[in-house]
């Protein structure tokens, strides 16, 4: 069993991407036997539990990245730094364009997200043209409530593994109008899973992974899943009745509806995620020691 952290990198807010929209979430991996706090940040100077996580309780950070550059200060970057150097480990989730920006500041983790450079012209990449005002990263597998098709090497990395399917590997992912890109930078950085545009049928990173990684004195640091985006793992792709804020135009799909059995076997890939990121070793305190009001 792991403890987990969930969180998002905003404060509470009803009509965005808060913690509120991430709950099945929370109930899979709680159902798997992991002790999950969902927490979004708590006000916009240092959030209390991520400044000072590597003295926390938790053994995994898995960082909804839903903000657009102001999502992480520099003590809470330094801390989770720290947390990945005591063994804990990290699951980040970003999208289009710029959102979840603020993941350029941990190092070798912000090296696998790109995101937009303002200083060339990237329109002619963007995969989603329904959606004008988002721009390049953006890739387009779908709608929101259906399913896009896994592509991944032989062999296939354990994350993908499963025994729901014949050929022994998750197949599907939820998708999404306009992913983000992910990148296997640095020797320690391999693409766990691979989509395909459904616009332009270009391939791209749906998730990529950091194993073995050392910092410069040589200790062994947790490991990493960065996915293109946090949709993975959201109520509304996961199930439409959940709603999604107003600001979400674009129109939904019913593949998963339609074929709930899809769905089923990605949580295979959400216990397989808490399990393949749960340390080896970790020293930190009990949940019980920890502030009741530094966990709200």
């Amino acid at each position: 069993m792991s403890r987990i952290l969930l969180q998002t990198t905003i404060t509470a807010h009803p009509d965005d991407w808060d913690i509120a929209r991430f709950s099945l979430l929370a109930a899979e991996l709680r159902a798997a036997g992991h002790d999950v706090v969902a927490r979004n940040r708590a006000r916009d100077g240092d959030d209390p539990v991520l400044s000072h996580l590597d003295d926390g309780p938790f053994d995994q950070l898995w960082l909804m990245a839903v903000d657009t550059g102001d999502g992480l200060t520099d003590n809470e970057a330094e801390a989770i730094t720290r947390f990945r150097r005591a063994g804990g480990g990290v699951l980040t989730a970003r999208d289009h364009q710029d959102l979840g920006c603020c993941l350029t500041r941990l190092g070798s983790v912000g090296q696998l997200n790109e995101f937009q450079d303002v200083t060339v012209d990237q329109s002619h990449l963007c995969d989603d043209q329904d959606t004008p005002t988002i721009s390049w990263p953006n890739y387009h597998s779908g709608a929101n409530g259906d399913c896009q098709p896994v592509f991944a090497q032989a062999p296939v990395h354990p994350l993908l593994r499963t025994a729901r399917t014949t050929s022994g590997r998750i197949e599907w992912f939820p998708a999404h109008p306009h992913e983000g890109a992910v990148l296997a930078n640095g020797p320690c950085a391999t693409v766990v899973a691979q989509g395909r545009s459904s616009a332009s049928g270009r391939y791209f990173n749906l998730a990529v992974a950091i194993e073995d990684e050392t910092a410069s004195d040589g200790t062994p640091m947790g490991r990493v899943v960065a996915e293109s985006t946090f949709h993975h793992f959201a109520d509304y792709n996961w199930d439409l009745t959940s709603g999604a804020p107003s600001f979400v135009s674009e129109p939904p799909g019913a593949q998963i509806q339609d074929d709930p059995d899809r769905l089923v076997v990605f949580k295979d890939y959400v216990r397989n995620l808490a399990d393949w990121l749960h340390p080896n070793t970790r020293t930190c305190l009990d949940v019980e020691q920890l502030a009741p009001a530094a966990l709200s």
